[in-house]
């Protein structure tokens, strides 16, 4: 039976050839954008390569101290130092791992054909973080902990770099570099991460410990101020809110321990997890309030569901007044409205399949062509990708079965918003009123 309806549909199609370029024009152009959107926010949110864990990964940024003694006020904010590393959150007791890193340093390497310096992108960091992100290496090993100790200048590079410096991926360590002017060793060759995943993009990952005076706190005044973010990667959920727990429990005895020195040390709302740290810096989520990001999302969908279906239903009750005449001559052999309803259904469905089919076409077509800044169209803080940064988009990215789900339910939705309606109301005309509508 369902065959035939769709025979019935491709004939129909065929001969409303307006009707059908406008109803699949606007499904699709609706569905693209809903695309569009969800692949955005899949990349922020969903498991992505190097980022496998997202969803027990939790983020300390910073913190902040304040002291009011003697009618004077004075503040301090900053990240945190490596006494506060070893202090609080080294031995956290809530957690599978946990690592130190500083983002967003650039630096210049001195290639050894002296074809001119080049800058790179540096994360500086603790061995811990090859196993909190899952880096697939083409070869040797992350940094030991004995040489972040000892402040070894080994290097984890990318197979982007390694080509670049060396002309190959494999068989490179052991061999040295310039990073300005000093001197480091590779020990170990990933596959590169996305600049999409920024929590884990770099080009280069060298021991924190390489870094002259990191471990002096950025004040004088407050020890615990300093250059380091912490991730933490706990077992689950429940670890994750025994984490937070704990860390706040970190915070009252700080602040009981400097109580007579007016010194109040606050950390806002970390530890967060990435759910929320993502939301939080998407527009919307301003103040905190990662909830306020999920309701301008919702919205967002539900425009995109609305508006198209509003006036595709207005296409859809404008044929159905050209079919009345046939309604009417199957309801007089008796056919039933169910069966009526059903069939009509089952053809705009088509109809919105085809649209959904040519919207994902679209959408694919315009983030990869525009990966450089719709990516970015829903965060807060706009921010220039680097020169020369390829922002690469991964298969995973682009064809997550989660996508193309939500998808098909949105096509789904679609068609019954916009058919069920009209289709009913015509249905329900009486048979004599149908079939003198075309006299």
């Amino acid at each position: 039976m369902i065959k035939i309806y769709f025979k019935q549909a491709f004939a129909l199609m065929r001969q409303n050839r307006l009707f059908s370029t406008l109803y699949i024009t606007g499904t699709g152009l609706a569905i693209a954008m809903t695309v569009i959107v969800a692949v955005v926010y899949y990349v922020k949110l969903a498991p992505v390569y190097p980022e496998e864990n997202r969803g027990n990964t939790y983020y300390l940024s910073g913190t902040s101290f304040e002291r009011n003694k003697d009618g004077r006020f004075q503040s301090w904010s900053f990240a945190y130092s490596y006494r506060a590393l070893q202090e609080w959150f080294y031995p956290l007791k809530n957690a599978r791992e946990v690592s130190a890193s500083t983002f967003g340093a650039v630096k210049y390497i001195q290639p050894s054909d002296r074809s001119g310096d080049f800058p790179v992108q540096i994360v500086e960091t603790d061995p811990a973080y090859f196993r909190i992100y899952a880096f697939s290496f083409f070869d040797g090993q992350p940094f030991t902990q004995s040489d972040l100790e000892s402040g070894m200048r080994k290097a984890v590079i990318t197979d982007k770099l390694a080509r670049r410096l060396f002309g190959k991926e494999n068989g490179v360590i052991g061999c040295q570099f310039l990073l300005d002017y000093e001197t480091y060793q590779v020990c170990g060759v990933v596959r590169g991460a996305s600049h999409l995943t920024n929590r884990s993009y770099a080009d280069l990952y060298v021991p924190y410990s390489t870094v002259d005076g990191y471990r002096d706190p950025a004040y004088s005044e407050v020890p615990y101020c300093g250059p380091f973010q912490v991730t933490v990667w706990v077992e689950d959920g429940k670890q994750g809110e025994a984490l937070c727990e704990e860390v706040h429990e970190i915070v009252r005895k700080q602040n009981l321990l400097h109580e007579v020195d007016g010194l109040k040390m606050n950390i806002e709302k970390d530890p967060v997890s990435h759910l929320r740290a993502s939301l939080m810096m998407s527009v919307g989520g301003g103040e905190g309030d990662w909830w306020r990001a999920v309701r301008y999302l919702l919205f967002i969908l539900l425009t995109l569901l609305l508006v198209p279906a509003l006036n595709l239903s207005g296409l859809i009750a404008s044929r159905m007044e050209s079919r009345l005449p046939e309604m009417g001559v199957r309801k007089a052999f008796g056919g039933r409205r169910s069966k009526l309803l059903s069939q009509v259904l089952w053809e705009n469905f088509l109809l919105t399949l085809v649209g959904g089919v040519l919207g994902m076409v679209v959408a694919w077509i315009a983030l990869y062509g525009c990966r450089e800044w719709v990516f970015r169209v829903f965060d807060r803080y706009a921010w220039l990708v680097p020169d020369g940064t390829d922002v690469y988009v991964s298969g995973e990215m682009m064809f997550a079965p989660s996508v193309f789900l939500i998808t098909l339910l949105f096509c789904l939705i679609l068609n019954i918003l916009s058919a069920l309606i009209p289709v009913w109301l015509s249905l329900r005309n009486p048979i004599v009123y149908s079939l003198y509508e075309k006299r």
